[in-house]
C-alpha cells in the first residue's frame, strides 16, 4: 500500500501550511496515518497521528497549538495542517501508515518510505 505526499513548498515564518497524504488503496481506511518530518542532519520524528476513526494525537511537543492531523476516508486524503510556521518546521515531511498507532511510533522500524514533501521556511 503506498501513501503520498504533497503540499510542501516555501513559506514565511508565521505562515501557514497544509500538508496532503493521500492513498489509493481504500485498505488504508482501516489504519492509523501519522506525519513525520526529519530536518537536516537528523533523525525522521513523529509529529502527530490520526487513527482509522479519526481521533488525533500531536506527539511532537513542539507542534502542540500550531499542528492539527485530520483525516477523510472518503477522499482517501489526511492532512498535516500547520500554523504559525517557524524556522524550525523546515523540514522533509512524510507520511506513513499503520495497522495500529503504536506501529507508527518508531520510524526506524517502518521499512517503507516515500521521498517527502520538503518545507523550506524563509522570509
Amino acid at each position: 500500500v503506498r501513501v503520498e505526499e504533497s503540499g510542501g513548498g516555501s513559506v514565511q515564518p508565521g505562515g501557514s501550511l497544509n500538508l496532503a497524504c493521500t492513498w489509493s488503496d481504500k485498505v488504508v481506511a482501516l489504519y492509523a496515518v501519522g506525519w513525520y518530518r526529519r530536518s537536516p542532519g537528523m533523525q525522521r520524528e513523529l509529529i502527530a497521528a490520526v487513527a482509522s476513526g479519526g481521533v488525533t494525537r500531536i506527539y511532537l511537543d513542539s507542534a502542540k497549538g500550531r499542528f492539527t492531523v485530520s483525516r477523510d476516508n472518503d477522499k482517501n486524503t489526511a492532512w498535516l495542517e500547520v500554523n504559525n510556521v517557524q524556522l524550525e518546521d523546515a523540514a522533509t515531511y512524510y507520511c506513513n501508515i499503520g495497522l495500529r498507532e503504536e506501529d507508527l511510533f518508531d520510524p526506524s522500524k517502518i521499512p517503507d518510505w516515500t521521498e517527502g514533501t520538503q518545507v523550506t521556511v524563509s522570509s
